[in-house]
C-alpha cells in the first residue's frame, strides 16, 4: 500500500509542477520531457533486468552448487545461533539458509550483482514458508531491511569511480562509510526487533553483534596503520578474492560430495532467466516514476528548500549539495549513481560535496529499489512496516554520512 501511494505521488506531483511551468513559466518543453522520460525510464527498467539475467544465472547455478555441496550445513553452523533469534519463523537447518547467508556476505564486499539473484532465492524460499502469500512474513521484512540498510564493508564501486574521475586518492572516503554504514544497518536491525519484538539483549545477539563491533573497530584502527594509497588495493583484491574463493569452496565440497558439478550448476541456472522476467513489470513502474520524478524539477525544489531552512538556523549548507544523492539512493542505484557522479563533475571530486556524495552512495542501499524487485518476484503485494523500517535505515546511514564527513573532510 505504502509503495502505491508512493508511486502515484510521483506522477501526481510531476503532472502538478509541469502545468505550473507550463501556464506560468511558458515552458512548453516540459511535458514532451516528462513522456520522454518515462519511455527513457522504461527501456531502462528493461535493460537492468535483461542485464541481471546473466548474474543471476550465473549465481542462482553456483548457489546450486553449494547447496548440493552442502555449504548450507557448514555456514548455519557459524551463524546459526544468531539467525535462529533474528528469524523465529524459518525452521533450523532450512534450505533457505544457504542464499539468505550469502546475499548478506555479498552486499558486505558491496558486489550488488552477485547479492541480488541469492537474495531473490532466500526470499522465494521465505515464501514457501509464508501462510499469506499476498502479505510480507516478518522474516521477509528482516531480510530485507538487513539488505537496504546496506552493511557494506568494502565499497568497491564508488572507489572504482572516484578513481576513474581523477581523485587524488580515491579511497579515502573508506573508513567513513564503513562506520555509516554500519549505523545504518544497526539503525535498521534496531527498529524491525522493536516491531517484531525481538530481544536485541539476548546474550547470544549481543555476543555477535558485539564480536562483529569489535571487529570493525579493530579493522579500522588496523587501516589507519596504513598508507592511504594501499587502502584501496587491499579492498579490491580482498574483496575480489573473497568472491573467488567462495566459488571455488563450492566447487571443491561439491567434489568431495561427488556431486555432478556441471548439472548442478545448469539446474540452478536455468532458474535465473525467469526470475528475470517477472522483475521487469515492477522495476519499469518504479523507474518510470522516478523518471518523471527527476524530470519536473521537484528534487531542485527539495534541496533549496532544504538549503534554505538550514541556513535560517545558521547552520553550515555545505552538505545540502550532496543531498540529491541521498533523496535518490533510496529509490535507484543507477539513479543515485548518476547523482553522485554529476555532484563530483560539478563542484569536483575532492570536494566536500564530492567525497559527501560518495560516502552517501555506499552507505545504505536503494530501498524502494530493492522491495520492488524482492516483493515483486515473488508476487508480494501488501510490505507492511518493510519500507518504512527500510527508510528509517536510511535516514540513520544518511545522517552518520553527513556528520563523519563533516568530521573526515571538512
Amino acid at each position: 500500500m505504502v509503495l502505491n501511494y508512493i508511486w502515484v505521488s510521483f506522477f501526481l506531483v510531476a503532472f502538478i509542477i509541469g502545468l505550473v511551468r507550463l501556464i506560468f513559466f511558458g515552458d512548453v518543453g516540459i511535458f514532451p520531457s516528462l513522456f520522454n522520460s518515462t519511455m527513457d525510464m522504461a527501456k531502462l527498467g528493461f535493460e537492468i533486468s535483461l542485464g541481471l539475467t546473466g548474474a543471476m544465472t550465473l549465481w542462482l547455478g553456483i548457489m546450486k552448487i553449494g547447496e548440493n555441496g552442502g555449504i548450507v550445513a557448514i555456514f548455519y553452523r557459524l551463524t546459526g545461533p544468531l539467525l535462529k533469534r533474528l528469524f523465529p519463523e524459518i525452521p533450523e537447518n532450512h534450505k533457505l539458509f544457504g542464499p539468505l547467508i550469502m546475499n548478506i556476505s555479498a552486499n558486505m564486499l558491496g558486489l550488488d550483482n552477485a547479492a541480488t539473484p541469492m537474495g531473490i532465492k532466500a526470499m522465494e524460499g521465505m515464501q514457501e514458508l509464508n501462510k499469506n502469500k499476498d502479505k510480507a512474513s516478518n522474516a521477509q521484512i528482516m531480510f530485507l531491511v538487513l539488505n537496504t540498510s546496506g552493511l557494506t564493508i568494502l565499497p568497491i564501486n564508488v572507489m572504482v569511480i572516484r578513481a576513474q574521475m581523477g581523485a587524488v586518492d580515491p579511497s579515502d572516503i573508506f573508513i567513513p562509510t564503513l562506520l555509516a554504514t554500519f549505523f545504518s544497518t544497526l539503525a535498521g536491525l534496531i527498529v524491525v526487533s522493536i516491531y517484531q519484538k525481538i530481544n536485541l539483549l539476548n546474550r547470544t545477539i549481543l555476543l555477535y553483534i558485539g564480536s562483529l563491533t569489535a571487529l570493525i573497530i579493530v579493522f579500522i584502527l588496523y587501516l589507519n596503520t596504513l598508507p592511504q594509497e594501499k587502502i584501496a588495493t587491499i579492498s579490491s583484491v580482498a574483496s575480489n578474492l573473497t568472491l573467488f574463493s567462495v566459488i571455488i569452496l563450492f566447487i571443491v565440497l561439491a567434489l568431495i560430495k561427488k556431486v555432478n558439478v556441471y548439472e548442478s550448476f545448469i539446474e540452478g541456472a536455468k532458474e535465473g532467466f525467469s526470475i528475470a522476467i517477472k522483475i521487469i513489470p515492477f522495476l519499469v513502474a518504479m523507474l518510470v516514476a522516478i523518471g518523471v520524478f527527476r524530470t519536473c524539477g521537484a528534487l531542485d525544489y527539495l534541496v533549496d528548500g532544504v538549503r534554505y531552512l538550514v541556513s535560517a538556523f545558521g547552520m553550515n549548507t555545505d552538505f545540502v549539495d550532496s543531498l540529491p544523492t541521498a533523496f535518490v539512493r533510496p529509490l535507484s542505484g543507477s539513479g543515485s549513481r548518476g547523482m553522485m557522479v554529476e555532484t563530483m563533475s560539478s563542484f569536483g571530486v575532492d570536494s566536500f560535496a564530492g567525497r559527501l556524495s560518495s560516502v552517501m552512495q555506499g552507505t545504505t542501499e536503494t530501498t524502494l529499489y530493492v522491495v520492488a524487485v524482492y516483493f515483486g518476484a515473488i508476487g508480494v503485494r501488501n510490505t507492511r512496516y518493510a519500507i518504512t523500517c527500510g527508510l528509517i535505515a536510511d535516514f540513520a546511514g544518511i545522517v552518520a554520512a553527513i556528520f563523519l564527513s563533516y568530521l573526515f573532510f571538512h
